[in-house]
């Protein structure tokens, strides 16, 4: 009976052993930093209703309207961050998502506004062309499409529905993830969710409803849910959580097909969220871009212990991709509060940990199964010994102690870029008191987009 209690603990720690191998650790190398600063902002188009030319007018805790300008703290928690709402214009802020072009250029999309559907109804949905210089450290945009609706392709009014011109805010979509086409762009959206198919212009050309195993996907910010009359009478049904929908939107290399993931796990009828292996999984979906359908196939994509969420989602070749997973944590460990349950202004309540970029495997031989993960490199240690990081880094390492980290992509063959999300002016990573900037980093990870 010993030998046989022996024998089975050292199985348990040989398929310990083979499941940490699993998530093997690759190294990376800052090879240059650039900085938009965080109080960036934009002018609202000339043909832009009145109330589309200042943002933020709906922050406070009530949704009341608030219109004398910066009267708003913006807070992280217990912890100002030095802004204040509202803003003249519109914030260059949020990015979540990012593509390289062949030019070296990269397009990327603000996210919906100020954090949900109910005050977001005056920030713009804007995609971005941007050039980084990455020897001054320095972030150019080039141009903004802000996107419209005028051919009426959301199947429900629009916060600007009776404007002249339609343009889309937060309150319509949250738009997460960007891929751009020759004809236009298409869009991962989380209140649907849908994919959205955008022209050259900026123009709403399809919204596309989102479906797994032939059932409908539902977000309790789906704008064609409503609520029954009676308290007493059934509610509407949805099976994702609010803000699980489609944070990452990857395209195949053949550009046939568009691979969706969802920020959040499905929730099955006896409400539990999907798992795989014991762990919380999320789906992967693929959409097929001519036919605009659904074509069927799925992975799930296993969170990682420490793991809560998903930031951005592109693929390295025809079968493996780069995926950000993330915790919900900001800040350094060194300014950790004593005690996290009482948030104080001068130090962070849930430091950040577990911010990685893993490199996963979805073959037709795993179709309706895990994606297999190769490898990761984890953003809170990456080599700074030259001393390139205009901030962020210590003793030879950079840090991303950032809640939201929601772009990647590769570069080339040794690089990937990455960036944050700064949720302005509600996120404070960097330092306790100030709003993070738009960081984005160009690192050589050579070995890790080479692994197998």
């Amino acid at each position: 009976m010993t030998r046989t209690l022996l024998a089975s603990v050292a199985l348990l720690a040989v398929l310990a052993g083979q499941s940490h191998a699993e998530e093997k650790a690759f190294p990376a190398k800052l090879v240059s930093q650039a900085i938009l600063p965080s109080n960036t902002m934009v002018a609202a188009p000339a043909d832009a209703p009145a109330t589309l030319k200042t943002s933020g007018k709906f922050t406070t805790a009530d949704r009341k309207r608030t219109d004398k300008l910066g009267t708003i703290p913006g807070k992280d928690g217990a912890r100002l961050t030095g802004l204040s709402l509202p803003f003249d214009g519109q914030p260059l802020q949020g990015f979540s998502g990012i593509k390289t072009m062949a030019d070296g250029t990269f397009w990327t999309l603000s996210d919906n506004g100020f954090g949900s559907k109910n005050n977001s109804s005056d920030a713009m949905l804007m995609l971005h062309h941007i050039k980084i210089d990455w020897a001054a450290g320095k972030v150019e945009r080039l141009g903004t499409l802000f996107l419209s609706d005028p051919d009426k392709k959301a199947p429900f009014p629009i916060a600007m529905e009776g404007a002249d011109k339609r343009y889309l805010t937060g309150a319509d979509f949250d738009v997460e993830s960007i891929q751009p086409v020759a004809d236009g762009f298409w869009v991962g959206e989380e209140f649907g969710p849908y994919v959205l198919k955008f022209d050259t212009e900026g123009r709403l050309t399809a919204v596309i409803a989102t479906v797994v195993d032939g059932k409908p996907v539902t977000s309790p910010d789906n704008a064609l849910i409503s609520l029954p009359a009676n308290p007493a009478a059934k509610m509407p049904v949805f099976n994702l959580k609010r803000s699980g929908g489609f944070e990452g939107l990857a395209l195949s290399k053949d550009g046939a097909k568009l691979y969706g993931l969802l920020e959040g796990p499905l929730f099955l009828e006896d409400g539990s969220g999907e798992k795989t292996d014991g762990q919380t999984a999320l789906r992967i979906i693929e959409l097929d871009a001519a036919s605009k359908a659904w074509t069927g196939r799925s992975w799930l994509y296993p969170l990682s212990e420490g793991g809560v969420a998903i930031g951005d989602f592109n693929m390295v070749d025809a079968t493996t991709a780069l995926v950000i997973e993330r915790d919900n944590g900001a800040g350094s460990a060194a300014l950790a509060c004593a005690d996290p349950k009482k948030p104080e202004p001068t130090c962070f309540d849930a430091p950040a940990k577990h911010k990685r970029i893993y490199k996963i495997e979805m073959s037709d031989e795993n179709v309706g199964k895990a994606a297999r993960k190769i490898g990761y490199i984890d953003l809170m240690n990456i080599a700074d010994h030259d001393k390139k990081a205009l901030q962020g880094s210590k003793d030879g390492i950079y840090t991303m102690p950032f809640v939201t980290i929601e772009n990647v992509d590769v570069v080339d063959a040794s690089h990937i870029v990455v960036g944050n999300d700064n949720n302005l002016p509600f996120s404070a990573g960097r330092a306790v008191d100030k709003a993070d900037d738009n960081e984005f980093v160009l690192l050589d990870v050579g070995a890790f987009l080479t692994a197998k």
